[in-house]
């Protein structure tokens, strides 16, 4: 299999932290999902420059560690907490741990997802693999959300972010365990939109296209051409081009918006 050439363009993202105000996030308190790389890291950077105060969550221990002492350095106020996603008692000690932390909870980003049925169609896609897969992006987006919940009530000003993908909207192939995962996790938020609203709690969805990260390695070429192809904007998209809308979805300006899908890749699908 022939794997994409591009790589993650960390100057795109310096650009966006040192352009972003200081002020948009300021004091908020965020807990970030599967923030140890890639698109959570980069969330979880941006959160921290705009005066947001953050723990990080992934199963990387060590990795997580880390970039965490790599933000504090830089004076965040940045704090750690080792978590697996697929694990009910594991979500629920970590929302805890992120409370306890911050004192409290304003925002949540969803960001912990797996992709291992890459390359494997419907009939190979073994039963052990799918379930792996809803249980980490959809049970535990689920988990994660409920266990967050009374404190972002006591917030009054508490929002949910959602990481989709654009899979659930094309109809990816060989992606069936993922893009499904991602199907729901859409819908979901709709419902907890809807359940949530009058807790004062904004629940949206951000669905990132192809973003050259650690994650998407393992994409074939094929597939990767086919996005720069089809994209009314016709350059790779990187990790700052998904940050601008997360923090959109956890300030102050996003308020009277909830239950809404943003599709983020350059055109790639219009929703």
């Amino acid at each position: 299999m022939t794997q994409i050439t591009g790589t993650p363009d960390t100057a795109a993202l310096q650009t966006l932290l040192d352009a972003l105000p200081r002020d948009l996030l300021a004091g908020r308190r965020v807990l970030v999902t599967g923030a140890a790389r890639g698109l959570g890291l980069a969330f979880a950077q941006c959160i921290a420059r705009a005066g947001g105060r953050v723990v990080l969550a992934d199963i990387l221990g060590d990795l997580l560690q880390t970039e965490v002492q790599a933000l504090r350095t830089a004076g965040a106020d940045a704090h750690a907490v080792v978590a697996d996603l697929g694990d009910p008692a594991s979500v629920t000690a970590c929302a805890e741990a992120a409370v306890q932390a911050l004192g409290g909870l304003d925002g949540l980003v969803n960001n912990a997802a797996i992709t291992n049925s890459g390359g494997r169609d419907a009939h190979a896609l073994e039963v052990d693999t799918w379930d792996r897969v809803m249980d980490v992006n959809v049970r535990g987006t689920w988990l994660m959300s409920r266990a967050c919940h009374a404190a972002l009530k006591a917030s009054g000003q508490g929002a949910i972010v959602n990481l989709a993908s654009d899979t659930a909207l094309w109809g990816a192939p060989n992606l069936l365990a993922y893009a499904a995962s991602k199907g729901a996790v859409i819908s979901m938020t709709h419902s907890l939109a809807r359940e949530w609203g009058a807790d004062g709690i904004t629940v949206n969805a951000v669905a990132p296209g192809l973003t050259l990260v650690e994650a998407t390695e393992y994409v074939p070429k094929a597939r990767h051409e086919k996005y720069l192809e089809g994209r009314a904007i016709p350059r790779e998209q990187q990790a700052a081009d998904v940050c601008g809308p997360v923090l959109f979805a956890l300030s102050g300006l996003s308020r009277f918006v909830t239950g809404q899908l943003l599709p983020v890749n350059g055109g790639f699908v219009m929703h």
